[in-house]
C-alpha cells in the first residue's frame, strides 16, 4: 500500500477510537441538561481519558502501524497527546471546581466518596507521569527504573481512572452506553495485558547470545549478537531495534539502537554503542553467551525506501554513525555505485569510530568521505570546526536537488544540518533525520 494512504487509514482509525466515547454519550438517553459547562466539563473528562487510554496503543510498538511514520516520530506523538489528555482532564476539573463546586464535594478521602477519591488519586499520579516523563534526567532518575515505575503507575492510574467514572455513571448508566463503555473499557484493558504481558512472553520465546565485543575508537563498542534456536529476524539498512540484555523482557529493562550490520546478513547483527549512561557503559563487560532479546525492527531511516534516487548524503555525527554504517554496509554488499557523499563530524582524529572501515568502503563504494574535527592535530588539512550551511555548500555536487538526506547524531548537529539543508533551498521531503534520543 502507498505509505501516504497506509498513513491517512492509521490516522483516521486512531482519531475514530479518540471520538467514539464522546459519540458514545449522545446514543440513546440523555441525561437532564445541567448547563453548557457541566456538559462540556464531561465531555473534556472522557475526551482526555480517550486520549490516555490510547497512549498503550502507541507505545505497543504495532509494526505496521508505525510502517509509514517511524517509531520515533509514534514516541514523540506519544508524549505530546499525552501532555493533552492530560490538560482535558485538568480542564475537566478546573470547570467544577469554579462552577460546581458542590459537586466534587470534600476532598477527605476518609468522608468523600471512593469513586470521587479514585478521581483525585488518579489526576495525582497522571501528573507524576508526566512529571517525571519530562524532566526525567533533569530529577536524574535512572533509565531503567523510570521505564519500569512509568509503565506501573500508568495502569494503575488508568483503571483507577476508570473506577471513577463507573462510580459517577452520570453519561454511561442507560444500557445501550453500559454495553458500548464496557466494550470500550475491555479494549483498553486487553491492550495494556497484551503490551505488559503478552509482548514480553512473545519476545521471550525468540533469544538472542551475545557472540563478540568489539571495542571501537571513541569510547564505542559494538555488540555482536546471533539468533538462539530460531532463524533471527531480517531489518533495512538503518533501522533500530529495542534491546533486553541480561535479564527478563517482562521487567522492561529495554533500550534502543541502531543496527549497524549489513542487512545482507541478519543471521549476525551488530550494535554500535557509546558509552554515555549505566546500561552503555556495562557493554564492554558483556560475556559471550550472555542472554538478550529484541524487538523490532522498527524505523524508516533507510536508503531502501528510495531505490530510484540518484544519490545519497550521509551527515553523521560521533555515535550517529551507527545506522549509516549500517546503509553503507548494506550498499557495499550489494554492489550500488551510486553516487555517495558521508561528512562525519567528531571530536578529534583518534575518535573517529569506523575510521579504517570507511577507508576500505572507499574502495567498494562511490563514495567520498569528509571528516570534520573540533579538535583536530596541529598537522590536519581537512575539515575544522562543526558542520553547517557553508561547508555542505562546498561539498554537496552539482545536481544536489535530487538526492536523498540522511542526518544522524547529537541533537545541535542535527538542527545545524537541518537548518543548512534548508537554506541550501533543499526539499524537506528529502532530509530524514534520524531523532537520536528516544528516551
Amino acid at each position: 500500500m502507498n505509505p501516504v494512504f497506509s498513513a491517512i487509514g492509521w490516522l483516521t482509525g486512531y482519531l475514530a477510537l479518540v471520538f467514539a466515547p464522546l459519540l458514545t454519550l449522545l446514543i440513546g438517553p440523555v441525561p437532564p441538561a445541567s448547563g453548557f459547562w457541566w456538559d462540556f466539563s464531561m465531555a473534556l473528562g472522557f475526551a482526555g481519558m480517550a486520549l490516555l487510554g490510547l497512549q498503550f496503543l502507541l507505545t505497543a510498538r504495532f509494526r505496521r502501524a508505525s510502517a509509514p511514520f517511524g517509531i520515533d516520530i509514534i514516541y514523540y506523538f506519544h508524549r505530546f497527546l499525552a501532555i493533552i489528555g492530560f490538560a482535558l482532564i485538568i480542564s475537566h476539573l478546573l470547570i467544577l471546581w469554579i462552577g460546581y463546586p458542590k459537586a466534587l464535594g470534600t476532598s477527605n478521602p476518609i468522608v468523600a466518596p471512593g469513586y470521587m477519591t479514585a478521581g483525585r488519586v488518579a489526576m495525582v499520579l497522571f501528573a507524576v507521569i508526566i512529571a517525571t516523563s519530562l524532566w526525567r534526567k533533569q530529577l536524574r532518575i535512572e533509565y531503567d527504573h523510570w521505564r519500569l515505575w512509568h509503565a506501573i503507575i500508568a495502569t494503575v492510574a488508568f483503571l483507577i481512572a476508570m473506577l471513577h467514572i463507573e462510580g459517577v455513571g452520570y453519561y454511561i448508566n442507560a444500557p445501550i452506553k453500559r454495553v458500548l463503555w464496557t466494550t470500550f473499557t475491555l479494549f483498553w484493558i486487553l491492550l495494556i495485558i497484551y503490551v505488559r504481558l503478552i509482548k514480553p512472553a512473545r519476545l521471550h520465546m525468540t533469544p538472542y547470545r551475545v557472540a563478540e565485543v568489539r571495542p571501537e575508537r571513541g569510547r564505542v563498542w559494538t555488540l555482536v549478537l546471533k539468533p538462539d534456536g530460531h532463524s533471527g529476524l531480517r531489518f533495512s539498512s538503518g533501522q533500530f531495534a529495542w534491546l533486553t540484555l541480561g535479564d527478563s523482557p517482562f521487567r522492561l529493562k529495554e533500550h534502543p539502537f541502531s543496527f549497524a550490520s549489513s542487512a545482507e546478513h541478519g543471521e549476525v547483527l551488530e550494535f554500535t554503542i557509546k558509552e554515555v549512561g549505566d546500561f552503555t557503559k556495562s557493554i564492554k563487560n558483556r560475556k559471550p553467551g550472555e542472554i538478550a532479546y529484541l524487538d523490532g525492527p522498527y524505523g524508516v531511516f533507510s536508503a531502501e525506501r528510495y531505490p530510484k534516487s540518484p544519490g545519497f548524503v550521509f551527515i553523521a555525527g560521533g555515535v550517529g554513525i551507527a545506522p549509516i554504517m549500517s546503509m553503507l554496509r548494506t550498499l557495499a554488499d550489494r554492489g550500488d555505485q551510486r553516487p555517495m557523499l558521508l561528512i562525519y563530524g567528531n571530536q578529534d582524529w583518534e575518535r573517529v569510530t569506523f575510521r579504517e572501515e570507511l577507508e576500505d568502503l572507499q574502495k567498494r563504494l562511490t563514495l567520498q568521505v569528509v571528516h570534520v574535527l573540533t579538535e583536530p592535530p596541529t598537522d590536519w588539512v581537512g575539515e575544522r570546526g562543526y558542520i553547517n550551511q557553508e561547508l555542505l555548500s562546498k561539498y554537496l555536487p552539482d545536481q544536489c536537488s535530487d538526492l536523498e538526506y540522511f542526518i544522524c547524531g547529537p541533537a545541535p548537529m542535527r538542527k545545524a544540518v537541518e537548518r543548512g539543508l534548508h537554506g541550501l533551498q533543499l526539499s524537506v521531503k528529502r532530509i530524514h533525520s534520524e531523532l537520536f534520543d528516544l528516551v
